[in-house]
């Protein structure tokens, strides 16, 4: 029998989960958004309730200076913790005349009696503790905790009571780790300036203040409920202090980001005729494909950090990679949600506005197509020029130094660098970073305190004795007499390079022989030696880091795209236009380009740089190749695919980068180094990768591949499964 068409019983295609995730918000909108304002609120007050627990752990097991601490903890030895602050005082007329003496003493009075103290030995106690001029001297206040994780309103009081001591002659000031870590600030006036300029560039961009808010409605909820997650989970794991303002940074610039594509794509579909309810599936169904697949190339890149096994940056990787996931979740729920909404708003805004378009003759995409064109035209030239600019700003990255910035890149008016200049100027300026070495003679048996002694005597005057080292300590004993330590002071300040390479001198050519000879372990210790073991440490794993997120991300790639050069073409250009942003970072703050203080790289910038713009620059590769791919499967024409996938993303990935750029870059206003640096390092890599790459590089390179772009082998065709990011 015969079934007609008007028999047959009705049947609908089921659609994909975006699709369909993308409907239930729709229809259930204010059901959606009260659940986010839910879950922001709970977050919020729930870790306001309990509080954060974040924890600086930056030890490095199997290093020397970890295993130097390890020692000194076991032993019971003063310098195990680094809980320690100084007060630098300094007068013309001498620390020691009668007057200033009363003074200081009764400071320090006052500090002992503070809550967080436990003990304060004073300039007057230790000889040492006086400059040879007797016009700079110093106390040493014992914290109650580490410098890392101590109670910063307890510390800024400490700093309020020194400077309310100088006057008449008298200066002070307070230095060391937790000084420094009590007075920096977060992202300051960061964000809001930000979001500021995110909403301006909306705004021009889709005409409506009401269009241009849900992209950082979108973002400004995922953020929110993120950093309340990360409090929360600051007492289960190590999560360092820095963590929030770098989720925010992130945060805001990748959920707006995500929002827009999905936006621009619902936009595309009004002005084509859907009702605002099919265009919300629509957009959902293709442009949200591309940000779950971005969003989890972000998070498998920041899961790459986890395997350098670098204490608390795994912690911050895994916060940065909740907030993607959240922002991703935001995108694909809320939107929708907001979508429904104002949908019919949104729908008589975009019609009016192309409609004044249309009658002034505007052609949606007509300049890019032209740009692309003419880029098509001159392959060659496009790319070589392109590639020379990138090398010559990522060359300077070849002298990239890693290191931790100190007091003495801090702003003039912070206790913390008066302090350090003082105590440069009193005693030199390898006195802000000493090394701690420690003896331990325990391994050795027999006269376990004697050895020990002559160990640290012997050890004490072969540092006095070595190039670089300004002066070093007797022996100081723990309670074990088998261990004990000798402070050396280096002629250079702890950052330089010279103090790098006097630790490497020390540990391969200068205490091996005295080891020997004395049958002791020598260990080199020291918030300076820790630094250089961690920027070691970054610099060893970092191969391994990189091939596993570009291994995993060119899977996915030839997974998506069924094609093996594409994969590799990311791969490099994404690394070329890292490189750069590096070499731009190198220049600023270690050359110290536009006024900036010069000092090292932050250990940790490079690896977290790489890891979220390798992420998000596969974001802007999927969503333009996703077009030509489209243009590429209906028609088979390399060149004319191309043209017509940068027409119609060309403008969305440039305003998506415009945005990225605008937050990214608030952040360069931030009085803290390391915000410093990763703004302007996430800013200029996604500059160059939506402006040279997107619109110059890529363009010619298809254009150069032409077919051979999309060449997959026969065996790879048959084994690989079909993964599709285009709408059908």
């Amino acid at each position: 029998m015969t079934v007609t068409r008007e028999s047959a019983p009705p049947t609908t295609r089921r659609g994909s989960v975006f699709e369909r995730l993308a409907t239930f918000s729709y229809r259930h909108r204010w059901s959606a958004v009260l659940l986010w304002i839910v879950v922001v609120a709970a977050a919020t007050g729930a870790s306001t309730a309990v509080g954060s627990a974040y924890h600086n752990d930056f030890s490095l097991p199997g290093t020397d200076s970890q295993a130097a601490r390890t020692v000194l903890e076991s032993h019971g030895s003063a310098q195990a913790t680094d809980a320690t602050l100084q007060i630098v005082v300094k007068d013309e007329k001498g620390v020691r005349e009668k007057t200033v003496h009363a003074r200081v003493e009764g400071l320090l009075d006052r500090v002992e009696g503070l809550p967080g103290v436990t003990d304060v030995r004073g300039p007057y106690e230790d000889g040492a503790a006086v400059s040879a001029d007797g016009t700079v001297g110093y106390a040493t206040v014992t914290l109650d905790g580490e410098a890392a994780n101590t109670d910063r309103t307890e510390v800024l009081k400490i700093i309020e009571t020194v400077r309310a001591a100088q006057g008449d002659g008298l200066t002070a000031a307070v230095g060391g780790d937790a000084a420094r870590g009590a007075e920096e600030g977060g992202g300051g006036a960061a964000e809001g300036a930000g979001m500021l300029g995110a909403l301006v560039i909306l705004v021009f961009l889709f005409g409506s203040l009401v269009a241009a808010s849900l992209p950082v409605v979108t973002a400004v909820f995922a953020v929110g409920s993120s950093i309340g997650l990360i409090a929360l989970a600051s007492h289960l794991a190590d999560v360092a202090d820095f963590t929030p303002p770098v989720m925010m940074l992130v945060g805001l610039g990748v959920g707006i980001d995500y929002a827009l594509l999905i936006f621009s794509r619902y936009r595309g579909e009004l002005l084509q005729g859907a009702e605002p309810e099919q265009a919300t599936r629509t957009s959902l169904d293709a442009a949200g494909r591309t940000v779950f697949f971005a969003g989890c190339t972000v998070i498998i890149a920041l899961m790459g950090l986890v395997a350098l096994g670098l204490g608390s940056l795994q912690g911050v990787a895994l916060a940065v990679a909740l907030t993607v996931l959240v922002t991703m979740a935001a995108s694909l729920t809320l939107l929708p949600a907001l979508l429904g909404i104002f949908g019919r708003r949104i729908q008589r805004q975009v019609a009016g506005r192309a409609a004044k378009a249309e009658s002034r003759g505007r052609v949606e995409g007509a300049r890019w197509r032209s740009w692309a064109t003419a880029v098509q035209k001159r392959p060659w030239a496009a790319l070589l020029v392109s590639v020379a600019a990138l090398g010559a700003l990522a060359a300077p990255a070849l002298d990239l130094r890693l290191g931790f910035a100190d007091a003495g890149n801090d702003a003039p008016a912070k206790s913390s660098r008066q302090a350090y200049d003082l105590l440069a100027e009193g005693f030199g300026p390898g006195f802000n970073g000493p090394l701690i070495v420690v003896v331990d003679s325990s391994a050795g048996g027999g006269e376990r305190g004697e050895g020990g002694e002559r160990a640290g005597n012997e050890l004490r005057r072969v540092l006095e004795n070595t190039d670089g080292i300004a002066a070093a300590t007797a022996p100081i004993p723990t309670k074990d007499a088998a261990v004990s330590t000798v402070i050396a002071f280096p002629d250079s300040a702890p950052q330089a390079e010279a103090t790098s390479e006097l630790v490497d001198r020390l540990r391969s050519d200068v205490l091996p022989p005295l080891e020997r000879t004395t049958g002791a372990d020598l260990l080199v210790g020291g918030p300076t030696a820790a630094t250089e073991d961690f920027a070691s440490t970054v610099s060893d794993r970092m191969p391994l880091f990189v091939a596993i997120v570009v291994g995993l991300s060119a899977l996915l790639l030839l997974l998506v795209f069924r094609s093996v050069l594409i994969p590799v073409k990311a791969a490099v250009l994404n690394l070329v236009s890292i490189g750069a942003a590096l070499g731009v970072i190198t220049l600023v703050f270690q050359h110290g380009w536009f006024g900036v203080q010069p000092g090292p790289i932050e250990a940790f910038i490079p690896v977290m740089i790489f890891a979220i713009v390798f992420g998000l620059s596969m974001d802007y590769e999927v969503f333009l190749l996703s077009r030509i791919h489209e243009e590429w499967e209906r028609t088979k024409d390399p060149q004319g695919a191309v043209r017509e996938g940068l027409a119609a993303t060309g403008k969305v990935i440039t305003a998506a980068a415009a945005i990225m750029i605008v937050v990214f870059a608030a952040f360069v206003l931030s009085p803290d180094r390391m915000l410093q640096q990763f703004g302007l390092g996430l800013a200029v890599a996604i500059l160059l990768d939506a402006v040279v790459i997107r619109c110059l590089i890529v363009p010619a390179v298809m254009q150069l591949l032409g077919r051979r772009a999309w060449w997959l082998p026969a065996p790879l065709r048959r084994i690989l499964p079909e993964v599709r990011l285009e709408h059908h």
